[in-house]
């Protein structure tokens, strides 16, 4: 009987898994699924679930007419120590419980591939979890195994997610190579310095080769956030005025708006006492229509959706100079012409934090741009201009390769089959 991996890519956006197959050493299979979860509005207790994932969560949800409750980037609150659970059709779900919704899903479907129930799993984790923050990382990863073993998994792995990518990479070249590892997802982005020599890709131990790790905590999601803030928050009545006594006008708190910027906090937006203050501040604004879009977006729940609309113009602006962000639904309304100079403005700050970050990390462990033999980039953000434009201007004489920016990690865990061999 053939022994079985699973390299397991658990992402914020995209989550991903691989089959190992040990006697054969080659990756059978890989699957992909969006990290999203939709619990229907709808609910009764003798159903056997209330909850869907990936895609379907998408179609559900959009068949239930936006009603019920739409989790994205679930990975976000592992490391918040300030997310301790919340309550789904009166049950409890802590941050383990619900990233254990998705891993299961992956499980069953790679279990029916092989027709058996694997319970060997590598999972990949950024370098940081949170920036500078020991026990925030801690206990992500606490967190991240109680889900793997609600999932099924019992001999649970872990590795970074970039020398996951890495040796995804060294499958393709000839020869050996120092290579520098940007995988840029939608939560952090991690670097890696190394060495990969397709020699030594059926290795036990690789660690002499790992030169150099570290990451920071921006993402793809870091640059929907500001384009959110910038683009989308007028749009919800950002700056609105309210007059609660006579001739005392007052400006709505900002917090609001810095709430509606953040999936991890949006999921979560939705108290009997924010709807009671928005609700106040309707009132005391005079029925201010775009303060009314705000509280149309967290009553019905319409997060996703205005995010998908900034995901579609962040897409659309890595191939064109312009595109157009555009919303229409319960009399929200937007359209508006957003050009490639005004979307690299937008994310300007963030891109400048993962370059200055850059720069210490190859400053702290002493690599020099000559020190590098070639360029490897993964993860969906790796794709915005923005990020390619700061790699090829920073290395311009250094080859910039990609492979597949949506399995590379998880292929890459699944080829890591030596992390179990540890004593």
């Amino acid at each position: 009987m053939s022994k079985y991996i699973y390299g397991i890519d658990f992402g914020t956006t995209n989550s991903a898994l691989s089959i190992y197959d040990e006697e054969k050493k080659e990756i059978i299979s890989t699957i992909t699924v969006p990290s999203l979860l939709y619990f229907h509005q709808e609910y009764t207790a003798n159903e056997a679930t209330n909850y869907v994932v990936g895609t379907h969560a998408i179609a559900a949800y959009l068949s239930d007419g936006m009603k019920g409750r739409f989790i994205k980037s679930i990975k976000q609150i592992l490391s918040r120590s300030s997310f301790i659970e919340t309550r789904i059709h009166n049950k409890r779900y802590n941050a383990s419980d619900l990233v254990a919704l998705i891993l299961k899903d992956l499980k069953a479907k790679a279990d029916e591939i092989i027709g058996l129930d694997c319970q060997k799993a590598i999972i990949g984790r950024p370098v940081f979890f949170d920036d500078d923050s020991a026990q925030k990382d801690t206990l992500a990863q606490t967190r991240l195994t109680k889900a793997a073993k609600i999932a099924g998994f019992h001999e649970v792995r872990f590795q970074f997610e970039p020398i996951g990518a890495a040796f995804a990479y060294e499958k393709t070249i000839q020869k050996k190579e120092k290579v520098l590892v940007a995988d840029l997802g939608g939560g952090t982005t991690d670097f890696t310095f190394l060495i990969l020599d397709p020699a030594n890709a059926g290795n036990k131990d690789r660690r002499s080769d790992m030169i150099a790790s570290g990451g920071i905590y921006i993402g793809g999601d870091s640059f929907d956030s500001a384009f959110m803030w910038e683009k989308g928050t007028p749009y919800f009545g950002k700056n609105t005025q309210y007059e609660a006594t006579p001739g005392k006008v007052l400006t709505v708190p900002i917090s609001l708006f810095a709430n509606i910027c953040s999936w991890d906090k949006m999921n979560f937006f939705n108290g009997l006492r924010i709807q009671k203050d928005l609700e106040n501040y309707y009132h005391y604004s005079k029925r201010d229509r775009k303060f009314k879009n705000l509280m149309t977006l967290i009553d019905n729940n319409l997060g996703y959706s205005i995010f998908q609309s900034i995901e579609k113009t962040k897409i659309e602006l890595s191939d064109l100079q312009s595109s157009r962000f555009t919303y229409e639904h319960m009399e929200i309304e937007i359209d508006e012409q957003v050009t490639r100079t005004q979307y690299d403005a937008v994310i300007e700050k963030d891109i400048k934090k993962i370059s200055v970050y850059l720069d210490e990390f190859m400053l702290k462990n002493n690599i020099k741009p000559e020190d590098i033999d070639s360029l490897f980039l993964t993860g969906g953000t790796s794709l915005v201009g923005g990020i390619q434009d700061l790699f090829k201007t920073k290395f311009p004489h250094i080859p910039v390769n990609s492979g597949d920016n949506f399995t590379s990690v998880a292929k890459g865990l699944a080829y890591s089959g030596y992390l179990f061999e540890e004593n």
